[in-house]
This record gives C-alpha cells, structure tokens and sequence, in this order.
C-alpha cells in the first residue's frame, strides 16, 4: 500500500440549509489519481478548498504529509499545484506577465516545463489574462498550477471550457504526471475522463460521500452482461431453459441480456456455439451505471426503513 499524501478527518464545513460538507473522511494515497465527481453545489469545491486552506473546517481537520492543511497553509502550497474551479486573474498585461509573477512567486527560476507546456496546449500568451476565453484563462491556469513540478496536484474541474482535443492533450499530460509518481485530486462532472484516467473516485452528494469506487474492479468486473438476439423463436426459447443468469427477456425481438461470471467465460462461449445468434454484444460496466446502483440502493434502503 501506497503513502497517505492527504488524510481527510472527519470533516464538516456547515453553511447551513444543508449547504457544505459533512463527516468527510477519505485518504490520498502517494502515486494516484483520485477522482472527484459530483453535481454542482455537492461539495467538491468546498472539500478541495479546504485542502488548500481557505477555508477552516467546523470539525475535523486535513493532513497533508505531517502538516495541518488550514495551519500550515503556506508550507503546504510549496509542493502543491492548483487550479480553481473559478479562475480569477490579477490585473497584469499578458499572460507571460502572469507566469513570471507565478514563477516569482514560486521562487521557480527554470521555465523549461512551463514552455513545454504552453507548446503543448498551443496557447498564446501575450493576450491580457482577465480578457481571455474560459478556454485559454483554463489552458493558462493548468499551466501556473503544473510548471513548478509540485508534488500533489488539486484539479477542481480542470477541463471546463476545453475543446475535445485539448481535454484530450491534457489528460495525457495528467497520465504522464501520474507516472512521475504525483499525487493527483481532480474534481469533475464528466463520468468519461474520470473513468480514464482514475484509480479511485469518490462521489459526493449533498455534502456527503456516498461511496468510493475503485475503478480496477469497474474495469474488470467479476460479471459480465452481455446482450444476445437470436435468429429463430426456438432456439431463442431454447436458451432460456439454460442454467444461465438472464436479467431481462425481450420476447418480441427474441433477445436475452444475460450475466455472466468470469469464471463461467468459456462455458458460456461454447454454450452460444449451439445456437443461431444474430448479434451478441456486451453492455459494457462504467462508472455511471456503478454510481446508479449505489443510488438505487440507498434509495431502496431508505424507503424500507421508513
């Protein structure tokens, strides 16, 4: 098992109105990508702005690597990189001009990755940052947040505002800081990018962790659902008399969607052997469908104890 990079204890931050975070406790270990999801208003926001310590928790509180995240907030900013889910930039003429006021500030006197980074994102920075496109003022921000190198990346949805292909660039950037051994937190609403890039995702609901997902086990699931249509009614009726787990018959299209354990793969493949098939296809797991079951059964769970 990895190093704990982040340790979150037991926060709650309470706006009131069932605003903010409540109970939270999770763990960054050293080396992954941790993702974020969540609704807007969920609490992402709040969660990573307490890492950063902007905000004080009402109880509970945040270590990073020995150090109290709202105490030692300076020290902690030293090797951590991030990028706001509201980008605001100071009144300086270009974008160079922040860079360098970054690097300044940073006490960063090599350039040689933030230059790598601005040829990458394909972005001109002599327009003033305040009057940028979301894109380019999102492009700009990644750029301050990763030039230093920092150690632990805060992501609060990074890639609002970037075209496909630039989502693209930057999550292959992100693989690529995951295999320097970062430590990332990325927050965001777009199921597919997490899904990619992940090792664990946390999803948030009203302030509260509803569960966290290691997404190995998403990716190869222990069983399987796979969709089969038939070319004829009897071996369609055939095949529902198999020792197979069906969890859906649609009679009029003499289709079956059936799960599969892995262990069962072969025997279930040679078993299809018999019969006259017009397609098979799997019904791929992912993350929302994860995430949809959890929230089905809490629902479930809470309807019965009423």
């Amino acid at each position: 098992m990895n190093a704990v990079d982040i340790k979150i204890n037991h926060i709650t931050k309470d706006y009131g109105q069932n605003r903010g975070v409540f109970d939270l406790n999770f763990e960054l270990r050293r080396g992954e990508i941790f993702g974020f999801v969540g609704t807007n208003g969920s609490g992402k926001t709040t969660t990573i702005r307490q890492i950063m310590g902007f905000i004080k928790p009402n109880n509970g509180h945040i270590d990073i690597r020995g150090l109290d995240a709202y105490k030692d907030a300076t020290e902690t900013k030293k090797f951590i990189g991030y990028v706001p889910g509201e980008i605001s930039f100071p009144d300086l003429p270009t974008g160079i001009s922040f860079i360098k006021s970054q690097a300044e500030f940073l006490k960063l006197k090599d350039l040689s990755y933030a230059n790598e980074l601005i040829k990458i994102f394909q972005i001109d920075l002599r327009a003033n940052p305040r009057k940028m496109s979301k894109g380019m003022k999102q492009k700009t921000a990644v750029i301050a947040a990763l030039m230093n190198d920092a150690d632990i990346l805060l992501l609060d949805e990074p890639t609002t505002g970037l075209d496909p292909l630039m989502r693209k660039l930057f999550l292959e950037v992100l693989e690529k800081e995951k295999a320097k051994g970062k430590t990332i937190l990325i927050s965001s609403n777009i199921f597919e990018e997490i899904e990619a890039l992940c090792d664990r995702v946390a999803l948030i609901k009203d302030g509260k962790i509803i569960d966290i997902a290691v997404m190995e086990e998403i990716r190869n699931p222990i069983k399987r659902e796979y969709k089969i249509e038939f070319n004829n009614k009897d071996d369609f009726e055939k095949f529902k008399l198999e020792n197979i787990e069906i969890v859906r018959i649609k009679e009029e299209q003499n289709q079956v969607i059936v799960k599969i354990n892995k262990e069962e793969y072969n025997s279930f493949f040679k078993t299809l052997t018999k019969y006259n098939l017009k397609f098979i296809n799997e019904n791929k797991y992912n993350l929302e469908k994860y995430f949809k079951e959890k929230f089905n059964r809490l629902e479930r769970d809470g309807e019965n104890h009423d």
